[in-house]
């Protein structure tokens, strides 16, 4: 290994994919100081945020993704495609890595190429169970494909699948003490919690059923709930009046210490983004899931079907949210065997030391 690595890392546009970049580039400086590394994301996209408050240099790409459908917009998204490449070609020029690492989305598609056909060792990560078609394309190019899933021969080549799980944000769970927790969010130990996640944005089914469920959690004297509604949810909600105030129902925005939420939570409903999930098998709790559907190739329900085999997890779909959501969760609180069982089989699908593992195969082919 050269006494400096130089890694480049590229892709985003959702938390899904960004978080995981992240979590690799912590380990990579855990194992190796003074690794120098380089995000390459879409502007105007979640990561050219986080990425810097996370202590990483990132430099943004005019890349956006093409309509299913033949647009003139699509003309547009060629014409930065074009830019892309050029860009890209120009950043690996001038940072030289050793290793470039793809975790999907837009930006992903133009750097990783660039990088395979310069003849830099390229490894890809793939959150889902089903395959990002950025990954699909990249896939006989690079080196490594680190997966989070069984079952992806479908999608790679056999012999470059690592099953690695996903990397998830860093957070001391065993660390935390569900009473202190429950403080935190000005609630009571002696009731049991829901916590209720849509995402970093929100997600409007299932705050539209947390709404009208509101009065049904107002009465329910051993119940209570953790909310995070999603910022622009929030700010339309408390300007309209329709934020519940009950002293057994928190809200909020946005959840900054989840250690603290999953902690104090005895049954989570979240959508089924693949981050999200590999943090709930760590933390083992049954969950409630409701994959969005307007994500590409449904993937979300896929990821929530994998868990759901398991015995894991249950799914909701997305269109029954206001009839069965908040029912079928409180009936599961309700029901301590298949409680216990769910967060046994969850546990057992962890796969806790991802971001590691990646580090480890990210810098085994620094030269």
């Amino acid at each position: 290994m050269s006494k400096t690595a130089r890694i480049l890392i590229s892709g985003g546009g959702t938390g899904g994919h960004i978080f995981p970049a992240i979590s690799i580039a912590n380990e990579i400086r855990l194992i190796q100081p003074d690794a120098q590394i380089l995000f390459v994301g879409a502007i105007g996209k979640i990561e050219m945020e986080k990425v810097p408050q996370a202590g990483y240099p990132i430099i943004g790409l005019p890349i956006a993704g093409f309509e299913r459908k033949f647009t003139f917009h699509n003309l547009v998204v060629v014409g930065k495609l074009l830019r892309s490449l050029w860009a890209a070609r120009k950043i690996i020029k001038n940072f030289k890595p050793n290793v470039a690492v793809g975790v999907g989305g837009y930006a992903s598609g133009p750097v990783m190429y660039i990088a395979a056909t310069s003849g830099i060792p390229c490894i890809l990560q793939e959150q889902n169970s089903f395959a990002g078609v950025t990954n699909r394309i990249l896939a006989s190019r690079v080196k490594r494909i680190c997966t989070a899933y069984e079952g992806m021969e479908k999608f790679f080549p056999k012999e470059k699948i690592v099953l690695t799980g996903n990397p998830v944000r860093h957070f001391n769970f065993e660390q935390v003490n569900r009473n202190e927790a429950l403080a935190q969010f000005n609630l009571s130990p002696d009731k049991k919690t829901i916590l209720v996640l849509g995402g970093s944005g929100g997600a409007r089914s299932i705050n539209e059923a947390m709404l009208g469920a509101a009065s049904l959690i107002a009465t329910e004297k051993n119940l209570q709930v953790i909310w995070q509604t999603g910022k622009n949810y929030y700010t339309n909600y408390e300007a309209e009046g329709k934020l519940p105030k009950t002293p057994n129902l928190y809200v909020a925005p946005f959840i900054e210490r989840m250690d603290l939420a999953y902690k104090a939570a005895d049954i989570i409903i979240s959508r089924a983004g693949a981050g999200t999930v590999s943090e709930l098998c760590i933390v083992g709790k049954p969950s409630v899931l409701v994959p969005s559907p307007y994500v590409a190739e449904d993937h979300q329900t896929r990821n929530a079907m994998a868990m759901v085999s398991k015995n894991a997890a249950l799914l909701v779909k997305d269109a029954d949210t206001a009839q069965a959501l908040v029912n079928e969760t409180i009936a599961l609180l309700g029901n301590e065997e298949l409680h216990k069982k769910m967060s046994e089989n969850c546990k057992s699908l962890a796969l806790p030391n991802a971001g590691k593992e990646i580090a480890q195969i990210v810098l085994s082919y620094v030269k």
